[in-house]
């Protein structure tokens, strides 16, 4: 461990933090809740520091607005502002800078490519039913499928049956595989059954989606990537976030974010 973290944690832990640097962290690279901070044991070496402010800008945030653990924070507190749109969207951008996760891309070209998909097979099924819709029922195809195994599939992609009776006789049936498992199915059901499961997948990636941009939107959240955007670059989040970069500065030096004043200047400004 290099000399400026160790004694940023030795000051972290000189007022009042129990600092843990051998923990799991809960899945996650940091972890902090009521006076304490947990650091991952795996966290690469690089990461230590930038990780210990992040977490230290939570509890700085706890101390400036009580309950925000609970309740998510406010921007209105953080920056002491009744106009919280004037920073909001600049401390999005920070985040965007600091962590590149939050900008969801895997998950954004995961959907395109379902997207896709989906289309591809509603032009199958339009090919013998033109006036197919997505958004509503498909007569034929629940005819077929009443006395069909692969009725199965419309829920699970893979399914496995036993049959009842002493010779318990077993049947795998696979999304991928409906065409061999099911060789008197038309083109356009098999392209059906996919298409169900490609927007069950696609609901199941915008929930996941909302889900990151809910966290990543908090203003605990975005407080904490800011103060820690400072440490990564701070010449680079004073250009994306200047207003934000400018209250900070004056609440700072007025001493409004308490010890983070004293952890600023000796481990996050670069300045002299």
């Amino acid at each position: 461990m290099e000399k400026n973290a160790k004694d940023l944690i030795s000051y972290l832990r000189s007022i009042g933090l129990d600092v843990h640097t051998s923990t799991k962290a809960r899945g996650n690279q940091g972890f902090y809740i009521k006076n304490r901070i947990d650091i991952s044991k795996n966290i690469a070496p690089e990461r230590l520091i930038p990780t210990l402010i992040h977490e230290f800008a939570h509890y700085i945030h706890s101390r400036v607005e009580p309950f925000m653990e609970r309740t998510g924070g406010s921007i209105e507190v953080i920056f002491d502002d009744d106009t919280p749109k004037f920073y909001q969207n600049e401390l999005l951008e920070v985040t965007k800078f600091v962590d590149k996760n939050s900008k969801c891309e895997k998950l954004l070209t995961h959907k395109n490519i379902i997207k896709d998909k989906i289309s591809d097979y509603e032009q199958i099924i339009k090919e013998k039913y033109p006036n197919f819709q997505r958004s509503k029922k498909f007569p034929e195809f629940n005819k077929y499928i009443k006395g069909s195994n692969a009725k199965y599939l419309l829920k699970y992609d893979r399914v496995k049956l036993i049959s009842k009776g002493f010779s318990k006789k077993i049947d795998i049936y696979s999304i991928d595989n409906i065409e061999s498992d099911f060789t008197d199915m038309p083109k356009e059901f098999c392209a059906y059954i996919r298409l169900k499961s490609c927007q069950k997948k696609q609901s199941r990636i915008s929930a996941k989606i909302n889900k990151m941009n809910k966290y990543y939107s908090k203003p605990t959240e975005l407080f904490a990537r800011f103060v820690e955007g400072l440490y990564i670059d701070e010449e680079q989040t004073k250009i994306i976030a200047p207003n934000c970069y400018k209250r900070f500065c004056e609440l700072l030096d007025s001493g409004y974010y308490k010890e983070l004043q004293k952890v600023y200047y000796s481990f996050i400004s670069k300045s002299e």
